[in-house]
């Protein structure tokens, strides 16, 4: 489980790995997987509930972030054939937006996980278009027992 693991857009699969469910998906493909890291992608739609103004709002980039976690914590389980389990966010610290993204941008978002522990992961994620960084956050997320 240490290799890492690319490119999985397939729709449902996705969908399978996060708690959230249609239209509140806010990831489109595991780019990057690796037991201390993910990479997500997300191109923002027009009809995306988080869109206003022809921009992805700042909720959207923090549920962005929350379901790139979840979705490692799903692909992890994945591999080891067992069901995906539910998470929370227990904090969010040092949460910074420094630019809303378009419609039609493809958002890059990378979490490296800092400790894992019990059911309690803290995380340092970011956002970036284009190569600009859009906004990070440090995470700190619990498994529902």
């Amino acid at each position: 489980m240490s290799g890492s693991k690319k490119n999985i857009a397939d729709r449902a699969l996705i969908q399978s790995l996060i708690p959230q469910k249609s239209p509140f998906i806010m990831v489109d493909e595991l780019a990057e997987y690796t037991e201390k890291s993910v990479i997500s992608y997300l191109t923002v739609r027009a009809d995306n509930v988080l869109v206003a103004e022809n921009h992805f709002t700042e909720p959207g980039l923090i549920e962005n972030m929350a379901q790139t976690i979840a979705l490692h914590t799903g692909y992890k389980y994945y591999l080891l054939k067992k069901p995906a389990p539910t998470g929370y966010i227990g904090a969010i610290k040092m949460a910074e937006i420094f630019k809303l993204p378009k419609v039609l941008e493809t958002l890059v978002t990378t979490v490296e996980i800092l400790h894992d522990i019990m059911g309690v992961t803290l995380v340092q994620a970011k956002v970036e278009s284009n190569g600009i960084l859009l906004a990070s956050s440090e995470m700190k997320t619990a498994l529902a027992r």
